[in-house]
């Protein structure tokens, strides 16, 4: 089967590295790739804004399945748009996708399904926002409606925080995205990620993962689209994660149906464990980033296996995805500016004494210039990523390799796995 693989960045390096694995893999293709990709797959330079393009693209080099990865083709209609010309495809429709698109959509379904998750208030206007305010203590949380890269979030400990928070969205500081606003609740409690494949009937669980959002070591500064994660999440224990299938998985799953909205792929939870148990962050409706490269680390299945039963309405026919006991850890490279505003162009030496250490390392943000040289060209650069008896054996792994990396214009945080391996420690 010839796959088409749309991304150019780590969770799709991760993607393609796993979908290479696939005995069922004819040509693997990348629209538009990056140079780790490259070493999988023949990458193209394809306009994923232009659903045409795509769809012709498919039809001259045989595609039998696309996979997106990143969410933006998706709230953009993309997979409707492959459906329609008879291509099969791993992703939800655009309907479906607003789970990920507009936060206050997937907020006025969870109220109407009865979800646990934050309390809220959803405008369209500065004035009512400001209101509103008053309803919440401090901190309190401001998001942008929209996509916003993962940074459309502040957590506002004063209240003029929160009014600066609201005046900034509004005025456009997260472009469309801010055109409106949800207020929130703080929620207290750890965060961590589920995942769970559905093809709009069978639901079943796809591991997960905790992220760490800020930064800063001992999770200071600015949130970012993720400085590191690691597989699994033990917090989330399997009772906890049985709540979270009954509590908030398959209800969704059920009011996307019954809306006529079925969703067909990956659903990704980001969960706030309070004293009340499990509640709803947000949804993103791909896999995350960099939580996908520690599935992938972990994954023992078939990936095209399950994506294919996926797309084919046929999840419940094959067995559950397997996965490995072991943990695996990934630590993000970023540019030196990161995430406000990273320095592109640094080279980047050594990748291979790197993964001579014992990990793997996915490009995020790279490209060769013309004399083959490997720069960076993103905020987040390379995801360095290892596997461990332990986590504390993982991340030690990983950051031998982070060190044998030639990356000057580079930093990561050091403390990646902090809290999982103070529970190995019993502390």
């Amino acid at each position: 089967m010839n796959i088409l693989l749309l991304g150019s960045g780590g969770r799709e390096h991760a993607l393609a590295w796993k979908l290479a694995q696939s005995a069922h893999l004819g040509k693997l293709h990348a629209a538009p790739g990056n140079p780790g990709i490259a070493e999988h797959a023949r990458c193209h330079a394809l306009d994923l804004s232009d659903h045409g393009a795509v769809v012709a693209f498919c039809h001259e080099h045989a595609i039998g399945l696309v996979v997106v990865g990143p969410e933006a083709p998706l709230v953009d209609g993309l997979a409707d748009s492959l459906r329609a010309a008879a291509i099969r495809v791993f992703g939800p429709n655009q309907a479906a996708a607003q789970l990920e698109g507009s936060k206050g959509f997937t907020k006025d379904l969870c109220s109407r399904a009865g979800i646990p998750t934050a309390g809220y208030v959803r405008t369209s206007n500065q004035d009512d926002a400001l209101a509103a305010l008053a309803q919440f203590g401090l901190p309190v949380v401001i998001k942008a409606d929209g996509l916003a890269a993962g940074k459309g979030v502040v957590i506002a400990q004063t209240a003029q925080d929160a009014r600066d928070a609201i005046a900034d969205m509004f005025a456009g500081g997260f472009g469309d995205a801010g055109a409106e606003v949800v207020i929130e609740e703080f929620m207290t409690g750890e965060e961590a990620s589920f995942f769970a494949l559905t093809d709009g009937a069978t639901i079943v669980a796809f591991g997960s993962a905790q992220d760490h959002k800020r930064v800063g070591d001992g999770d200071t500064g600015p949130n970012t689209g993720g400085m590191g994660a690691y597989s699994p999440a033990r917090v989330l224990t399997p009772a906890l994660e049985r709540e979270v299938m009954t509590r908030i998985i398959a209800p969704t799953v059920k009011a996307m149906a019954d809306a006529g909205m079925a969703y067909s792929g990956v659903l990704f939870a980001g969960l706030m464990l309070t004293s009340e148990g499990p509640k709803l962050i947000e949804y993103n409706c791909r896999f995350g980033d960099p939580e996908c490269q520690v599935l992938m680390l972990r994954l023992k299945s078939d990936l095209v296996d399950v994506l294919s039963a996926v797309a084919d309405n046929r999840l419940g026919s094959i067995p559950h995805p397997d996965f490995s006991p072991e943990p695996a850890l990934t630590v993000v490279l970023a540019a030196t500016g990161y995430p406000a505003s990273p320095v592109k162009g640094g080279m980047i030496a050594d990748l291979a004494s790197a993964e001579t250490q014992g990990a793997k390392v996915f490009h995020a943000g790279t490209v060769r210039d013309d004399a083959g040289v490997l720069r960076a060209s993103g905020g987040r650069v390379l995801n360095v990523c290892a596997r461990g008896q332990t986590v504390r054996a993982a991340r030690d792994s990983a950051y031998r390799a982070v060190d044998a990396i030639d990356f000057g214009q580079g930093f990561c945080r050091r403390d990646i796995g902090w809290r999982e391996i103070a529970r190995e420690d019993g502390e």
